[in-house]
């Protein structure tokens, strides 16, 4: 994999503490936030607080995915700046996520940082978002244990559904019910959810439930924005908690990697919107964690940034939208959009392990297009399609112990 330089960590914490003085910040961007001060030695700095929903959580606009993350010197580094959220998944990194994050908060006072986590039910179907019958309380209470003894942690703030993508399977009784008594348990502060998918009606879908506290939605400047600032509204104005991820939208305009997106101006695009209570970018170096720390302070937009982020709207990215057009017209019925995302991962993260992981769990050939001699799909992003699950699926020929 590409290595990056990283920037020697005493240095780092010495240098990018940025001064309070000088610091302009727009009216839309703040719209009904706060500002903090937090002192380093004899430096200060302000960063820029939401609340998230009705959670009453008092978060800096920018928190911390630590999917990509396997460096504990980051996360100490991004808790010492003032990053005040961490987000995990039961199945980051084959578990070795939450027991590195287990491992380093031992050293943290708990009402000092908040953590979240996910769990994807066995028996979710990707394609539909349904749940089977596969589904048991008991196999989704295991994995929660199993994240709990990871991170050592006596309770999590947030407990998401992972990867829902339906209404229906969202309200799936069985699965409700049993989040509904880990959070009366207390071993969990609020729940939520992560959509990656259909992502507007989702978020329609949790505004109505009734029992979801926080909604962790794909939100980027190459998406349907009307329809998802709209969603993202009425979630927000039923008191959820708002938290946007893949906001980089795949990082790269091109498979090469010579066209990227400025992810500063991605990020600060989604902060312009005042519903949107943090974001979860998932630096996975020192330079990253600078700039997004400089983006605590500052989300307003350069004129600079605005003309990269209209240009990039009508630019096809790396990164699939998730919109299901192209599911029904694949003869194979294959879940293209879980590939697109495979390909994302391989070409824009550089992550060759969450690609592999994803594709194993589609359990397709290394081939899964060998049978059409011509692709039926009409990409609305203008993805050739079977060029790039060709170009993808090749992973599964990898031995796992070369990518791991």
């Amino acid at each position: 994999m590409e290595k990056k330089n990283k920037v020697n960590r005493r240095g780092f914490l010495k240098s990018s503490v940025i001064g309070a003085t000088g610091i302009v910040v727009g009216q839309t961007a703040l719209a009904g936030q706060s500002v903090t001060n937090l002192k380093s030695g004899k430096e200060e700095a302000k960063i820029v607080y939401r609340t998230l929903g009705k959670t009453g959580l008092k978060l800096p606009i920018v928190s911390m995915g630590v999917m990509r993350a396997d460096n504990p010197n980051l996360v100490r580094a991004a808790l010492d700046k003032g990053i005040r959220h961490l987000d995990s998944a039961h199945g980051y990194q084959q578990g070795r996520n939450e027991e590195m994050l287990g491992k380093l908060l031992v050293d943290y006072p708990r009402e000092s940082y908040t953590i979240s986590t996910k769990i994807q039910p066995t028996g979710q179907n990707r394609r539909t978002g349904l749940i089977s019958d596969e589904f048991t309380r008991e196999g989704f209470m295991d994995m929660f244990n199993i994240s709990m003894e990871r991170l050592g942690l006596e309770y999590v703030d947030i407990l998401h559904h992972h990867g829902v993508s339906s209404r229906e399977g969202l309200m799936y009784e069985p699965l409700v019910d049993i989040m509904k008594k880990i959070k009366k348990s207390g071993r969990a502060r609020f729940l939520g959810l992560s959509t990656h998918s259909n992502e507007a009606e989702v978020l329609v879908a949790a505004a109505e439930s009734g029992f979801i506290d926080v909604v962790l939605t794909a939100y980027n400047f190459t998406k349907n924005v009307d329809e998802m600032n709209a969603a993202i509204k009425k979630a927000a104005d039923a008191g959820l908690g708002i938290i946007a991820m893949k906001t980089m939208a795949g990082g790269f305009f091109d498979r090469e990697r010579q066209h990227p997106v400025n992810t500063q101006a991605a990020l600060k695009w989604a902060l312009q919107n005042p519903n949107v209570h943090t974001s979860i970018p998932g630096f996975t170096t020192f330079d990253h964690l600078e700039d997004s720390f400089s983006i605590m302070e500052n989300p307003e937009m350069t004129e600079e940034e605005k003309n990269h982020i209209e240009e990039g709207k009508n630019t096809a990215s790396l990164y699939c939208i998730g919109c299901q057009v192209c599911l029904n017209q694949c003869r194979n019925n294959l879940p293209v959009p879980d590939l697109m995302r495979a390909y994302m991962y391989t070409y824009g993260y550089r992550n060759l392990e969450k690609a592999y992981d994803l594709l194993t769990d589609l359990d397709l050939s290394n081939n899964p297009c060998k049978d059409c001699t011509a692709c039926t799909i009409t990409c609305t992003k203008k993805f050739d399609v079977a060029a790039k699950i060709k170009d993808v699926s090749r992973l599964l020929d990898v031995p796992e112990d070369f990518i791991v």
